[in-house]
């Protein structure tokens, strides 16, 4: 009996494991589309990322719902999709960075570019990040 309520604990406990923190929201306003990109640190567009608080835009079929938001952290790359997370998808409904923070044309909302988070329902949809040496991949 130990042995079946052992096997039973390690299989909740392996089942529980994420792959890393990345979350998914299930967000009704923004539509999973699948992401899948490369990115080289070393080409012009991507410069300011070699600064913390720099940030890019990346845009494309495979760049999700409206493009991507990459921002150097203190300690790494985060990508951030660029749909506002609390706006039906329309003409405004596309965010700019503004300093450390993502901004909603629509309502004015502000996010963090740390943590994806602001003063609304939903957080930003974020994606995976890989970096080897000065290739970036993102996806989800």
């Amino acid at each position: 009996m130990k042995k079946y309520l052992f096997l039973l604990f390690l299989t909740a406990f392996i089942g529980s494991c994420s792959k890393d923190s990345v979350v998914n929201n299930n967000n009704p306003y923004l539509p999973n589309y699948p992401v899948s990109l490369t990115i080289n640190l070393n080409l012009p567009a991507y410069s300011s990322l070699q600064f913390t608080n720099g940030y890019a835009y990346v845009s494309g079929p495979a760049a999700g719902i409206r493009g991507i938001i990459l921002f150097r952290t203190g300690t790494g790359i985060v990508a951030f999709d660029r749909a506002c997370p609390n706006q039906a998808l329309s003409d405004c409904s596309t965010m700019d960075v503004e300093g450390i923070e993502a901004v909603c044309s629509c309502d004015n909302v502000k996010y963090n570019l740390y943590t994806g988070i602001g003063n609304a329902q939903y957080p930003m949809k974020q994606y995976r990040v890989e970096k080897t040496g000065d290739i970036v991949r993102v996806y989800n």
